[in-house]
């Protein structure tokens, strides 16, 4: 009989590639979802759909039962609300561990960010370091991960930026010389996989390429696969937060109609590196051997 685990968060960019992971190994996987039907891999062989709301200890409880490890994949980037910050990656994060403890569940794995902390400077990484504290309270042998900016096929942060390049001659960028590690997001889904298999000592691990590059060089090496010229224009910061004030007031009054592109707490998160700290367990800790952008960037940005 094959052994389940549990993914919240499975539908989505990171969580779709843990899941075909653990079905090529035999596992079933629970995709664990407000939409469950949304999936980019409903159908395939070991894939359980189920519907669950992480806000809900009955649903989560539900969707645990049973299985022998759980990962938790969902985040948001939405400040408040139901599905906001504090709803989601602390709250929700915090649901899930203890009743995974109460459970008796073998194996818990848990997708942060690097910058997580309780007293970061931003909501978000307040959130993410909060959440990361009330899982460790509950289930303190869980693995948690702690990636750069991710990037692959479907990513939303190369694709993002090339569509913005596609017919503006010139590509903003708030926090030029802010330096980022990208990971390729199957070498994420290989260090979760490696936590759900028992080949990952519990602890906290810090996820990126081998590549630490400022956001304009990085955006300079995407244009160059493109083959595009474009000027790549620095907003300075007192600017760029007055846009977020803009933003996010636009977008409040219209009910969400109109996204805010970038936000206060955004701009906040560019003034700091997004690189992996000195002395952290990393993917070489678990033997994985972090994959250069350029080994994939080409394939889905062409």
């Amino acid at each position: 009989m094959a052994q389940i685990a549990t993914l919240f968060g499975g539908s989505g960019f990171v969580g779709s590639y843990i899941a075909r992971r653990l079905t090529a190994q035999g596992w079933e996987v629970r995709i664990a979802s407000r939409k469950p039907d949304a999936s980019p891999i409903k159908g395939t062989a070991g894939i359980v759909p189920v519907a669950c709301n992480i806000n809900d200890d009955d649903t989560v409880r539900a969707a645990m039962d049973g299985a022998e490890a759980v990962v938790n994949c969902v985040g948001t980037f939405d400040k408040a609300g139901d599905n906001g910050f504090q709803a989601i990656q602390n709250q929700g994060a915090g649901r899930i561990a203890r009743i995974a403890a109460e459970l008796a569940m073998p194996r818990l794995v848990h997708l942060s960010a690097i910058g997580a902390d309780p007293n970061a400077a931003t909501l978000y990484g307040q959130s993410k370091g909060q959440g990361e504290a009330a899982i460790l309270s509950s289930f303190p042998k869980a693995v948690i991960l702690r990636p750069s900016v991710i990037f692959g096929p479907e990513d939303q942060f190369f694709n993002r930026f090339a569509a913005m390049s596609r017919f503006n001659p010139v590509l903003p960028v708030v926090g030029a010389a802010t330096k980022f590690q990208p990971v390729y997001v199957d070498n994420v889904a290989e260090a979760a996989e490696r936590a759900v298999i028992g080949e990952a000592a519990p602890g906290l691990y810090e996820l990126g390429g081998p590549e630490a590059k400022s956001f304009h060089d990085l955006m300079e090496l995407m244009l160059n696969v493109l083959g595009r010229k474009r000027l790549i224009v620095n907003i300075p910061f007192p600017i760029a937060h007055l846009m977020g004030v803009g933003m996010e007031l636009g977008q409040t009054v219209t009910a969400g109609l109109l996204p805010a592109q970038i936000t206060q707490d955004q701009v906040k998160s560019l003034k700091s590196d997004n690189v992996v700290s000195p002395g952290a367990q990393t993917l070489e800790t678990l033997g994985i051997t972090p994959t250069p952008i350029l080994d994939i960037l080409p394939s889905y940005l062409r």
